[in-house]
């Protein structure tokens, strides 16, 4: 293992990202594939945010919401794949210390975020289905905004003691990160100080945001699910099943990959297993939402039509 040549009381000022690999043969590849993968999230999130504000047929609290969930995917998605696209191209992926405090802030706030406004989507599709008459009172754009900002600054909080405790730890003796971006666990496995109390308080954290946006979407679905099945109409339990299943696959991708991270023994953790996970779902399910909510919604296919249109209008 490279060590910096510091004494015990020494702070390092810079890290290396040891990456996905380094396998040099595979530097090249690699760098065209995750090149794609952020081109196509950012595209992908960027147009969903545009499409869902421009079009008035989308002016509606369930695409407030997925504007917002494609902003935090962008988000996060930009705090981490633009840095780790360098860790293909130069020999040594250097991060300064400061650099590396603001991208697990910003990529902790984003996916903390990202958590409870799947639990505002959720809520939102149950009383969509359950309290059909009472929607547009129940989810008015005032209760739409304290839901989602309450996502963003409950999202700040976490990042914020997160990150203060992560970085109250001493790195004196090894700089190098066997991970593709700046996450606290890969940090604290080496820190010099005595981490157990930072360890206890992120993974309280972690379980906490797992467990309460999970239960609230599992509450929620459960409901649902009822009433769909106390629906006379089979067209109507038809049409309220399709307005829920672009969600409820983003809930079963992102929240699968989460649970077989922190669900597994600790004995059979190892940082090349969590690393492929963490790739899976801080790269790779931020590309695959748009494409989903995309694919399997009508409504979003229609207004892609109709701007389209418009566009090809502008152009002759």
């Amino acid at each position: 293992m490279i060590k910096l040549n510091e004494t015990s009381q020494s702070q390092v000022t810079e890290f290396i990202l040891m990456g996905i690999t380094n396998r040099p043969e595979l530097q090249s590849p690699l760098f065209f594939v995750f090149f794609l993968n952020y081109m196509t999230t950012a595209v992908g999130n960027l147009g969903l945010i545009i499409i869902s504000s421009v079009d008035s047929h989308l002016n509606t609290p369930m695409y407030f919401f997925l504007r917002h969930l494609a902003f935090v995917d962008f988000g996060s998605v930009t705090a981490i794949g633009p840095k780790m696209l360098v860790s293909f191209i130069e020999e040594k992926n250097i991060i300064s210390y400061n650099g590396c405090i603001v991208q697990l802030i910003f990529f902790a706030i984003f996916i903390t975020s990202e958590f409870f406004i799947m639990s505002a989507m959720a809520y939102d599709r149950y009383v969509a289905i359950c309290k059909p008459l009472l929607y547009m009172v129940i989810m008015s754009d005032r209760v739409c905004w304290i839901l989602v900002a309450s996502s963003y600054l409950y999202g700040i909080l976490v990042c914020l003691v997160i990150t203060s405790e992560t970085f109250r730890s001493s790195f004196c003796e090894s700089n190098i990160i066997r991970h593709f971006y700046c996450d606290c666990l890969p940090l604290l496995s080496i820190a010099c100080s005595d981490t157990s109390e930072t360890e206890l308080i992120i993974m309280t954290f972690a379980a906490l945001n797992l467990i309460s946006s999970l239960s609230i979407i599992l509450i929620s679905y459960m409901l649902i699910l009822v009433a769909i099945v106390r629906m006379n109409s089979s067209e109507g339990r038809h049409k309220a099943f399709s307005t829920c299943v672009s969600h409820l696959t983003v809930v079963v991708v992102f929240y699968g990959t989460l649970l077989f991270m922190y669900i597994q023994p600790q004995s059979s953790h190892s940082f090349d297993r969590d690393k492929m996970a963490s790739l899976f779902y801080t790269l790779v399910i931020p590309m695959l939402n748009p494409l989903i909510y995309s694919l399997r919604n009508k409504e979003v296919k229609s207004a892609l039509k109709r701007l389209f249109k418009k566009l090809c209008k502008h152009s002759l």
